[in-house]
């Protein structure tokens, strides 16, 4: 399966635009959460656990929802499960302050999250259906369309959404909610519709599991978002444990706005670096250097290391997005992503979890460094051992078939 470097022509910029509304769409209403996490704490006078578990929810359905997402794409195709999908966060998400209750919020932020779990395999399929010779330029475009929506609420929210609401965060809720509903319609009216290759035949949606690609790239997805969520997580403790807790705003800006360039680069570049093994270590290691950087406990050394993880991570995440519709037929990019995305979440959930369970155990700050060099590790050994020619991916089908 070869990969042209042809620019993309004019008549595939709406669609390429369209792609990257969708990416904004797999974030957008999930970091509408943390700007309005006090107004809600105050309302339904939430623990610092549930507080935990309303934040982590998402994630952990990511892992949980992305196989039976395989088994929608396979029975009606990426573009329909697409567009469900959007429905469904849209409409989860506004109801999320129904009532306002403790269990709407919850079940909400569920069905909400298995919604975005479904959207993560479809994208990677559209693209490789939509843009068979611009894989690299349209993943970029979609990925950073997501970093964007990563920044969008949780810098929007407080300054401009609730004052337009009166103070209202259920209404910030609906508020987020229109945007995925209209990207919903946007799918619908402006994209045709393509049967799955296997809608008449066996169903192929189970992962290959006894396939090494799957947990390879299951891996490498893992160790990066270890770096990146684990050092969400502990780099605000860590400051405030060495002294430095004036230097956090700066420290997490740097953190995800470093996230941008990389998606720039790939957008521009990312013909050069797609299918290779060196750019993912070569980001380990740079991810490596900035984590025993924090040492330093020098407030501007700690910002432009966390601009340097920021980068890291995020190259990482769009070369490996890139691969499944690179390194399989478009019938079965689906159950490759799928396979990729539920590991990953699993390991970006257990390893900093184990990271903190050893910081609580040794009492020392530094310990907050673990699980990112942990991730940076698994990168960098998996990275070792990947194929990525023609041949890498050859998927069993009887591994596809429903277990």
């Amino acid at each position: 399966m070869s990969m042209s470097t042809a620019a993309a022509r004019p008549r595939d910029w709406p669609r390429l635009g369209l792609l990257w509304l969708l990416g904004i769409d797999l974030r957008l209403t999930i970091l509408a959460v943390p700007p309005v996490l006090p107004l809600i704490h105050r309302d339904l006078h939430l623990d610092e656990k549930m507080v935990a578990a309303l934040t982590g929810l998402p994630l952990l359905l990511f892992g949980i929802a992305a196989v039976p997402g395989s088994l929608l794409i396979a029975r009606i195709g990426a573009r329909r499960a697409v567009i469900i999908a959007l429905v469904t966060v849209a409409v989860a998400s506004a109801l999320r302050g129904a009532g306002p209750s403790v269990g709407m919020l919850f079940v909400m932020t569920a069905i909400m999250g298995a919604g975005v779990a479904v959207m993560q395999p479809a994208l990677p399929t559209l693209v490789g259906l939509w843009f068979p010779a611009r894989i690299s330029l349209a993943t970029g475009l979609y990925a950073n369309g997501l970093l964007i929506g990563e920044t969008i609420a949780a810098s929007v929210t407080i300054p401009l959404v609730l004052p337009l609401l009166s103070g209202s965060w259920q209404g910030s809720f609906v508020f987020w909610s229109v945007p995925v509903l209209a990207s919903a319609l946007l799918v619908l009216l402006f994209t045709p519709h393509a049967e799955p290759a296997r809608g008449r035949g066996q169903v192929m949606w189970w992962p290959d599991w006894h396939r090494a690609l799957t947990w390879q790239l299951g891996c490498i997805l893992g160790g990066t978002g270890t770096i990146y969520f684990g050092a969400n997580a502990f780099l605000p403790d860590y400051l405030h444990a060495i002294g430095r807790p004036e230097w956090l705003n700066a420290v997490l800006a740097a953190l995800n706005t470093g996230q941008l360039p990389a998606s720039l680069v790939v957008i521009a570049f990312g013909r050069h670096f797609v299918r290779r093994r060196v750019p993912f270590v070569a980001m380990a290691l740079l991810a490596l250097i900035s984590l025993a950087s924090l040492l330093a406990r020098s407030g501007p050394i700690i910002v432009a290391a966390a601009g340097m993880i920021g980068f890291a991570t995020s190259f990482c995440l769009i070369l490996a997005l890139a691969l499944p519709p690179l390194l399989t037929a478009s019938d079965d990019v689906h159950r490759l992503a799928a396979g990729m995305l539920g590991l990953a979440y699993t390991i970006t959930c257990v390893v900093p979890y184990v990271g903190g369970a050893v910081w609580d155990a040794l009492g020392v700050p530094e310990a907050a460094l673990l699980p990112g060099v942990a991730g940076a590790v698994i990168i960098t050994s998996v990275a070792a051992t990947l194929k990525l020619n023609d041949a890498a991916w050859q998927p069993s089908r009887q591994a596809g078939r429903e277990p």
